[in-house]
């Protein structure tokens, strides 16, 4: 597969903020659809506005993105940018990606669970 995988994934990375620029999903009957679970079950999951927190980053808007994901804007984007690399980097030599250690799992997952649960009996 070589650098198809992880130039895949920057390309739709990039259709996707391209999208972001233009629809905001902020407004009511937005192209893009609610998280799921939210939809559901009225939870928001760790990853919950995401997306109105890319939009609000695309536009210059670093108050708007804190607040509508803090800990993915701080943790969660620099952990996919560095998932990302060790990706392109193990494709472009031809080795299968490493497998993340449980010194950078555990504490990812613990963080999405505590922040899950902070947003949700917070708000």
């Amino acid at each position: 597969m070589g650098l198809r995988g992880p130039l895949a994934v920057a390309g739709a990375a990039v259709v996707g903020c391209g999208v972001l620029m233009f629809v905001d999903p902020n407004q009511p009957g937005s192209l893009l659809p609610p998280c799921p679970l939210y939809a559901l079950t009225g939870i928001q999951c760790p990853a919950c506005g995401s997306t109105r927190m890319v939009h609000a980053l695309l536009h210059g808007d670093l108050v708007g993105a804190w607040q509508f994901n803090a800990v993915m804007l701080v943790a969660g984007l620099p952990l996919l940018a560095w998932l990302w690399v060790r990706w392109l980097r193990a494709a472009r030599d031809g080795r299968p990606t490493p497998p993340v250690s449980r010194k950078v799992g555990l504490p990812v997952v613990v963080l999405a669970v505590t922040w899950m649960l902070v947003r949700n009996l917070v708000s």
